[in-house]
């Protein structure tokens, strides 16, 4: 493996590539600690920490920031971070589904793709605007009971010249994301948002060192060798699994009918429809935990509200204490039924085995056992269904690892995540894409990949 990436460094065209990719994600990591000049980063430290009672609102933010890569916390030129973008894509992706015209532009090819980009670009830049200008209104209302903003600064220009800041940043990551599609390597949303993945993880080692050099190493205490062992092992045994079932497939055996073409006979090749167990990525789990965030605001703004009233204040209460409570049973209950949902909407609009039969269908292939058309679609239906069942059952044993590594290990949420969640699917993801790119490069030069065992 370090022979073939050795290689590959020694091609120029795939260096400026590396080079290209890893100068634009320092850009971004420099532009992410560029803070607003006109808002106090301590108070608006003091007042996203007193908007939550405990764990739930900083799990909140911590979520917020994961997956825009972003810093929430600190509003920064990139404070919106890539969300918009990808919630524009997502919006797109499901109306393309729904809608006839943009499904028919989906099968235009490349100038139907360009046109669903020039679409998604123009709906990014309104939800930047709305994005912006609610959160920076919301912090010049005092969120805390300190205005966030610097007393000269503190007019409503300043604050359409800190959304516009904000909007312009987010459209700049989106920019920096296509140039690393067009001219890097890799997908460069994904990259940015595993770039804000990792960039937490020094902090997470000094929180998971820092009690040990303080406190030394004693058998049988929060600093045990025996517990630092177990988190190794555990975070060795999720990525493994993690890296198996993200690659898993179950593969359908499709036959092609022989036909005459001019003097020869063709066909009658058996080939194979791969079908992955992880039909939906990472996204029932991002819609899951965002949905839940908003009964988690609604119910603590409520609480304060109504906490008084002698029934409905008693009901509103024992609401926010549940969702606020994100090891509970309640809370890991929802969460793991909106995975489930999310898991079977998801793979209903992706997957369409009617569309995929009749493509069978019309090649001349089939799947044996079972007639072309509806039979065939039925049987893909029913498979997909029990796979999607696999596939939930793992994003939802994924998700809720890291609750448990806080509540039986007693360690910091920001060290648990990389245990499990959203973060290392992401990050898993990408990786196993970035190899699967560097190797189509060595294949185009009849070089061994990286992952070829037989190479020296």
């Amino acid at each position: 493996m370090y022979a073939s990436f050795l290689q590959l460094l020694r091609i120029p065209e795939v260096r400026a590539k590396i080079g290209l990719t890893l100068l634009l994600l320092g850009v971004y990591r420099l532009g992410f600690s560029v803070v607003l000049p006109n808002v106090d980063q301590e108070i608006l430290a003091e007042n996203i920490k007193s908007q939550g009672t405990g764990e739930g609102m900083d799990r909140m933010v911590a979520m917020l920031s994961l997956f825009s890569a972003s810093n929430i916390g600190m509003m920064t030129i990139f404070g919106l971070g890539i969300m918009p973008y990808i919630s524009a894509s997502i919006i797109f992706q499901l109306l393309g589904t729904v809608y006839p015209p943009l499904e028919a532009m989906q099968k235009e090819g490349e100038s139907g793709r360009r046109k669903i980009n020039e679409y998604t670009r123009y709906a990014t830049v309104v939800i930047c605007i709305f994005q912006s200008f609610f959160w920076v209104r919301m912090l010049a209302a005092g969120t805390g009971g300190s205005r966030t903003f610097l007393p000269e600064f503190d007019g409503i220009l300043w604050q359409i010249g800190a959304a516009i800041t904000m909007t312009t940043g987010s459209i700049f990551l989106m920019w920096v994301g296509e140039q690393i599609d067009e001219f890097g390597i890799g997908n460069g949303v994904s990259l940015l948002i595993m770039a804000g993945i990792l960039a937490r993880m020094p902090e997470a080692v000094r929180k998971l060192i820092w009690p040990v050099l303080e406190k030394g190493m004693a058998l049988g205490s929060d600093t045990g060798i025996e517990r630092y062992a177990t988190l190794v092992i555990l975070f060795l045994v999720v990525v493994v699994c993690v890296v198996m079932i993200t690659q898993a497939q179950r593969r359908i055996p499709v036959h092609s009918a022989k036909h005459v073409r001019g003097a020869r006979m063709v066909g009658g090749q058996v080939q194979s429809l791969p079908i992955k167990i992880n039909q939906s990525g990472v996204m029932p789990i991002i819609f899951a935990s965002s949905l839940l965030m908003f009964p988690q605001m609604i119910f603590q703004y409520l609480a304060q509200v109504a906490g008084t009233v002698p029934v409905i204040g008693t009901i509103v209460v024992a609401a926010n204490i549940a969702f606020q409570n994100s090891g509970g049973v309640f809370y890991n209950t929802c969460y793991v039924g909106l995975i489930y949902f999310f898991c079977f909407f998801w793979t209903a609009v992706t997957f369409n085995p009617t569309e995929m039969a009749n493509n069978l269908k019309d090649f001349g292939s089939f799947v044996p056992g079972y007639r072309p058309g509806a039979r065939t679609a039925q049987y893909l239906e029913k498979v997909m269904l029990r796979m999607t069942f696999v596939g939930a059952a793992f994003l939802s044993l994924v998700a809720i690892i890291p609750t448990v590594v806080v509540n039986s290990m007693s360690v910091d949420y920001l060290v648990a995540s990389f245990f499990g969640g959203t973060g290392l699917l992401i990050c898993v993801s990408v990786v196993i894409d970035l190899v699967t790119k560097l190797d189509s490069q060595l294949v185009m030069r009849g070089l061994p990949t990286l992952l070829d065992r037989d190479s020296k």
